[in-house]
């Protein structure tokens, strides 16, 4: 997910201002973008129960749920089918992550940007319990069309949802990392906010998150969810996001609109963890590049992980 038009200024708050695309210049959803890999395919037929292809994609289905987030916000994933794919499978830290979940016991996975809440979903499928899985974003609607999505309920999923802004100190309040484990764990069930899970989330994902705010947020947010990580040695913080060869302000354009994205590189993004948000040598982390293309760009993909030691 690409921010396009930084100026745009409505009256929206913090978090979202810098996400959210100037909506009198809205491009028309496509339904030949429409593609998933075989792997994403077999992870949609299994949990929407929809074995047809057709049917799958049909505008009933994936078609429907599209043009139904598109409207909530029309960012460039939702347009290009980016937000199908379970990006958290795809980083190199994803068995650890799997592992946490069944073998930690109360261990809890925070999916934060969670969009439609595909990674968390993934998450469920492949082990990680979904009771203890907790998907968060910016918008109330996600939640309801994840449900949509994967044709389940508040009933009949158990993860949970909330809804916040994470520039807002109600949402996160921004503590040092937490260096003793904590006696007792939140109720998921009752969460307004992020700020109960401060030194208790197992594993945190961000994908297609950080790169959506400027240089200083992304310190801020980094540091937000140091805060929230549990100390015991392997909990995990991962994501992926648009890099750089160097640390700079990437601009280009993407499905007819302009963007520019600070961007930072493998080695200062692996400093801002081992450092400047965590003391040096407290974690171990892990960057990788990996060219990729979405619509009518190739951008570096920067998967990464960040594990306490």
């Amino acid at each position: 997910m690409a921010p396009i038009d930084p100026s745009y200024s409505e009256d929206v708050s913090e978090g979202d201002r810098v996400l959210r695309p100037n909506l009198s210049d809205v491009t028309p959803l496509d339904p030949n973008l429409y593609s998933l890999s075989a792997e994403a395919a077999e992870f949609f037929k299994a949990t929407t129960r929809i074995d047809n292809d057709g049917q799958l994609k049909a505008h009933w289905h994936i078609l429907m749920v599209q043009e139904k987030a598109y409207k909530v916000a029309p960012y460039p994933c939702i347009y290009g089918f980016g937000f199908l794919t379970p990006k958290i499978a795809q980083n190199s830290a994803y068995r650890d992550i799997i592992k946490l979940g069944r073998e930690r016991q109360g261990s809890i996975l925070l999916d934060i940007g969670s969009c439609l809440s595909v990674d968390a979903r993934k998450a469920a499928v492949d082990g990680f319990p979904a009771c203890n899985i907790v998907a968060s974003d910016i918008k109330k609607e996600y939640s309801e069309l994840s449900h949509l999505l994967f044709r389940t309920s508040k009933d009949s999923y158990p993860g949970h949802y909330v809804v916040g802004d994470v520039f807002d100190w109600t949402g996160i309040t921004i503590i040092p990392p937490v260096q003793e484990i904590l006696p007792s764990r939140p109720d998921l069930s009752n969460l307004t906010s992020l700020n109960p899970l401060h030194g208790h989330c197992s594993v945190i994902n961000a994908s297609a998150f950080f790169h959506l705010f400027d240089e200083e947020r992304q310190l801020h947010m980094a540091r937000a969810l140091a805060g929230l990580l549990s100390p015991e040695p392997g909990s995990i913080i991962c994501g992926v996001h648009v890099g750089a060869p160097e640390k700079e302000i990437v601009t280009g354009c993407i499905s007819g609109r302009h963007y520019s994205v600070f961007c930072h590189s493998t080695d200062s993004w692996a400093e801002l963890w081992d450092g400047a948000v965590f003391g040096k040598g407290q974690v171990k982390v892990e960057v990788e590049i990996r060219v990729r293309e979405f619509l009518d760009i190739k951008d570096r993909s920067m998967f990464w992980s960040v594990k306490r030691l």
